[in-house]
This record gives structure tokens, C-alpha cells and sequence, in this order.
């Protein structure tokens, strides 16, 4: 059973000191020159500054004390060891198992889960070198050059975010794109300028019978045989059509009988667990078409950063361990400071998907208005993560950040050396000097970005500058707006699978003081469900129609008359 955290002494604690709590950043830093050193961890590469968060000495050991008091280092080491953590389910909780090192054994519920993981591995990198390598062709043994995923949730999510994080590492040649959505217009546009001869389709769902997933897959089926028969590449039969579809299509699944109904060779088939949740599985065969693209001693790489992370956060004392501060804080924030939304701003374009990928990881994670034991949560949950990549969001939102009535609190991540070292030639020696490095001017908003949220500009400040008294309000910046900085050596593999993972593990913490199952998504199933039931009406059938409400009813007929 939970513990209820709004009954611990701790959280006694924090209401009352967040009742009298008058955030003052400019006055803290003041009175503690050591603040920013304090407040400043090393997390494996990620190096994390916390001091421009409104929190104090007294307030950071409350939390600690709450982390104490809902038993939060039992909960992450029973998650480590594989325990049924996922009550809902009855499951283990094993995403640290893909890449935890193969000399590190691990049994769970009678099997030997480290060897499965490697085993399936191997099998994810044959197959990546096959492609890699020009080994596995198509039908008229030509070499792939453009694989396709499709998949939706964390088939797609996850894979995608990755491969644009790490477009640099992507061998010369390949190419891969994502089709997730069923709207028919995603497959239409990923596949128009493809050549079907060069193409490989991987089709990316546990149960091969994720509606979108296997909708898409057939319409990519029905496109490569076109293709291929308009080409001349295969004869129009049941054995060219049969062909093509082992020569052009994988899967990532367990359901080896669908797989192969498909007209997928189940030797081509890439499994994982039901202890991997779609969300938290990038790093499992869900990845097969990045380790396609990087190559295995990268997608490695990639493996031994999750896995570093893993090691801060297991073994990392809490008041140092960054992963249990930073969930810890946007407990503070969602149910003290009363914010509802997070913002994740990456002063880095390749992270321009890192976002939405964390819309599913911490949305669909601590979305819940029930604990793990079927009983009502006794505070809110949860936070609607949000974000766009520096400097665009410069442009757009921040006006809301800096100078709104809302409290936001924001984590901004940058690397110090870019995989695209430019300078700018031309400068005009005021904005940007001649020949000046343009990833330095882009930390510079970085920086000053998060100074000026921490410390903000006072009426006094705006009134020396000169500025009419009728405006001074407007160009007041209150500050005291919290900020994260996180700052990597540059955007490996590694690097990237530490911030995937710690942001695993901050909403692991927050999921154990809410005292909710992270792990389970029940609140997508209604809708799916629903979906299947109103599909007839759409179509036609009017006993379907009739059963719908008036409102659903009523949409579906305009629909038909609009669409007839």
C-alpha cells in the first residue's frame, strides 16, 4: 500500500514553509556566494545547476525528508531488482535491464533477463550491419538506403527523437523516416519520392495489432507492390508480391504468428518484454532502426549512457543524486508553488523532438487520478511538459515565462561543443562580430536567458536606463522564475541516453511520492476502444450511427455529407 504523502510530517513541513516562503533569488545569492556551487551536481557528463530554483537549504531537506518518509529508495531499488512494481499489470519494471552490461547478471521471475537482452541485441546488430554493410537487399538486390519505421506512442516517439538527436552519427547514405500517424496523408507523403527497390519497411508493434501501427503497415505493404509491379521489379503474382514483402519488411514484435500472416519471415522479427513499456523502450529493439542508422557501437554508446545514468541514480546519495532532486523539485513546484505546467528548453536543434518525446515519457507516466492500490490520489499529479528549442521559443513564448501571471518552471539543456561548428564570416562587428562562433552567441541567450528569469530587471534598473515613467511597469521583469540548467560536453550517444534517462528517473520519483503506478496507461485504452466501435458509422452502417449520442451522431453525419 501507498504511503499517503500529505499525511507525512514532511509535507506538514513544506506547506508551512511554502506559506512563508518569499522567493528572493537576488537576495539569496547575495547572502550565500557558495550558493551556485552548492546547488551544482555532476550527473555521469550532465553537469546541473540548481541553484536558480526557489528553494532553500531548509526547504531542499524537507523534500529529502518526504523522499524518506514515502520510502523512496526501497521503491527504486525494488524497481532495480525487478519486482512487481507495476501492480496494474502484475509486472516487473525492467527498462534498466536493456542496458545494464551483460556481465551483470539479472534473474527475474525465473529468467535470466541479462542473457535475453544480450541475446536479442545480437540479433538487432546483425541485422543493422546487414543493412549497414549493402548484405541485405531488396528484391532486385539493390542495397537499402532508406529504411521506414512504423510505429505510433513509444515506437515512434523514442525513435525518432533519437535519430534526430543523432543525425551526425547517421552513416552516409541512409536515411530513415517515421510514420506514425493513421491520417493517411503521413505514409502518403513519407513514401512519395521512395524508390520501393531501395526501401525497407520496419514495422514496429508488441502485439502486431496496434490499429495505426498495422493500418500504416498495409498501406505501405500496398504501396511498394505498386511500385515494384510499375517498375518492373516484380511480376504481379501471389510469389512477387511474397517476395517483396520478406525482402522489404521486418518487425519489431513478439507475435510471431501475426508477423509471419503479414508476410514477414519471423526470423526477421525483433522481440522484447512486457516489462518494457512502450515509453520507456528507445533503448530496446523499438531502436532497431537507429542502431540501422548509427551502428551498433554507437546505439552501444547509447546503452552505456542509460546505464551510467542508471548507476547515478541507483547508488548516488539522495542529496547529491540529481535524478531524485530534480523530481523532488517539480514536486515542490505542482503541489506547493502551485504550477501546472513544465517547460524543457533545449538550446540544441538536434534536440528539437526531446520535448515531445517527454510529453509521453512523464504525461502518459504520472497522468493518474488513482494510486497504485485503486484508491483516490490526495494531491494533484502530474504536469503538462512542454517546450520548443532555443532560440525559437525566444520568439514566441517566453513573453509568458518572463513577465506572466503563471509560474513555470523551466529546464534548459545545452551542449558546449555542437557537431556543426560555424562562425559567421560577415558580422557587422555590433550584434556579431566578423568571423564570430555562432554556438557561442547561441549560449549566450542560454545564459542570459536563465539570468534573466532568476534575477529579472527592477523599476529602478529600467527607470536609469532612461525609459519614460508611463513605461517602466511594462519593462519590469519580476524574475524569481525557476530554471534548471543542464550542460553536456556535446551530444553524443552517451549524453543522450543520460538525459533520456534521467528524466526516466525524475518521473519515477515523482510517481513514488504521488503513490501511483508509472508504469501502466490505461487512460489511452477508452478512446482506442470507442474508435473501433464508431469506425462502422462512419462508414455507413446506421444501426452503428443510431447508437451513438446526439453530439457524436450529429459529427459523424456532417462528416459523411462533407465527405460524399
Amino acid at each position: 500500500m501507498p504511503v499517503d504523502a500529505t499525511t507525512t510530517h514532511a509535507w506538514g513541513s513544506l506547506t508551512e514553509l511554502s506559506a512563508n516562503l518569499v522567493p528572493d533569488l537576488r537576495g539569496w545569492f547575495a547572502a550565500d556566494p557558495d550558493r551556485a556551487g552548492r546547488y551544482t551536481h555532476q550527473a555521469a557528463d550532465l553537469h546541473v545547476d540548481l541553484s536558480k530554483n526557489l528553494v532553500t537549504d531548509e526547504v531542499l531537506a524537507t523534500l529529502l525528508a518526504l523522499a524518506d518518509e514515502v520510502g523512496l529508495t526501497e521503491r527504486r531499488d525494488a524497481m532495480f531488482a525487478g519486482e512487481h512494481i507495476n501492480v496494474t499489470e502484475d509486472r516487473a519494471v525492467l527498462h534498466t535491464a536493456l542496458r545494464r552490461p551483460s556481465d551483470q547478471p539479472l534473474t527475474v521471475d525465473g529468467q535470466d533477463v541479462t542473457g535475453d537482452v544480450a541475446d536479442e541485441l545480437a540479433k538487432v546488430y546483425a541485422f543493422a550491419e546487414k543493412v549497414r554493410s549493402g548484405e541485405w537487399t531488396g528484391v532486385t538486390g539493390e542495397r537499402v538506403r532508406t529504411v521506414v519505421n512504423i510505429g505510433i506512442g513509444g515506437s515512434d516517439l523514442g525513435p525518432v527523437m533519437a535519430y534526430e538527436a543523432l543525425e551526425p552519427f547517421v552513416q552516409d547514405g541512409l536515411e530513415v523516416r517515421f510514420v506514425s500517424n493513421i491520417d493517411p496523408t503521413d505514409v502518403a507523403q513519407k513514401t512519395a519520392d521512395l524508390d520501393p527497390t531501395t526501401t525497407l519497411f520496419i514495422v514496429a508493434s508488441k502485439t502486431f495489432g496496434t490499429l495505426e501501427t498495422l493500418t500504416n503497415a498495409r498501406l505501405a505493404r500496398d504501396w511498394l507492390w505498386r511500385s515494384l509491379v510499375a517498375a518492373g521489379a516484380i511480376e504481379d503474382s501471389d510469389e512477387g508480391r511474397s517476395d517483396a514483402v520478406a525482402k522489404h519488411f521486418v518487425a519489431v514484435s513478439t507475435a510471431l504468428d501475426k508477423v509471419e500472416a503479414f508476410g514477414i519471415d519471423p526470423a526477421n522479427a525483433f522481440g522484447f518484454w512486457d516489462w518494457v513499456g512502450g515509453r520507456y523502450s528507445v533503448d530496446s529493439a523499438i531502436g532497431t532502426s537507429l542502431a540501422v542508422a548509427i551502428g551498433p557501437d554507437a546505439f552501444a554508446d547509447l546503452l552505456a549512457g542509460f546505464h551510467a545514468m542508471d548507476e547515478h541514480f541507483r547508488t548516488t546519495p539522495l542529496d547529491q543524486n540529481v535524478p531524485v532532486l530534480m523530481g523532488l523539485l517539480n514536486v515542490w513546484y505542482t503541489n506547493f508553488r502551485n504550477a501546472h505546467t513544465h517547460a524543457v528548453l533545449p538550446y540544441a536543434q538536434q534536440l528539437h523532438r526531446f520535448p515531445a518525446y517527454l510529453q509521453q515519457l512523464t504525461m502518459e507516466s504520472n497522468g493518474k487520478s488513482v494510486r497504485w492500490d485503486g484508491s483516490p490520489v490526495t494531491t494533484d499529479t502530474g504536469e503538462v511538459f512542454w517546450g520548443e528549442p532555443g532560440t525559437n521559443g525566444q520568439h514566441a513564448f517566453y513573453q509568458l515565462i518572463h513577465q506572466g501571471t503563471r509560474l513555470i518552471p523551466a529546464d534548459f539543456i545545452a551542449v558546449a561543443n555542437p557537431a556543426y561548428p560555424l562562425t559567421d564570416a560577415v558580422g557587422d562587428g555590433k550584434d556579431v562580430a566578423a568571423g564570430a562562433d555562432v554556438h557561442g552567441l547561441f549560449l549566450a541567450n542560454f545564459f542570459a536567458q536563465t539570468k534573466a528569469l532568476a534575477f529579472g530587471k527592477t523599476p529602478d534598473e529600467v527607470r536609469a536606463e532612461g525609459v519614460a515613467e508611463e513605461l517602466v511597469s511594462a519593462r519590469t521583469f519580476p524574475g524569481n522564475r525557476p530554471t534548471t540548467s543542464i550542460l553536456a560536453p556535446a551530444l553524443t550517444p552517451s549524453v543522450l541516453g543520460q538525459l533520456v534517462a534521467l528524466y526516466e528517473h525524475i518521473t519515477f520519483v515523482q510517481g513514488v511520492v504521488w503513490g501511483i503506478d508509472s508504469f501502466d496507461q490505461w487512460g489511452v485504452e477508452l478512446g482506442k476502444k470507442l474508435a473501433l466501435e464508431i469506425a462502422p458509422a462512419v462508414v455507413g452502417d446506421e444501426a452503428a450511427l443510431a447508437a451513438q449520442d446526439p453530439s457524436t451522431a450529429a459529427l459523424i453525419t456532417r462528416y459523411r455529407e462533407l465527405r460524399a
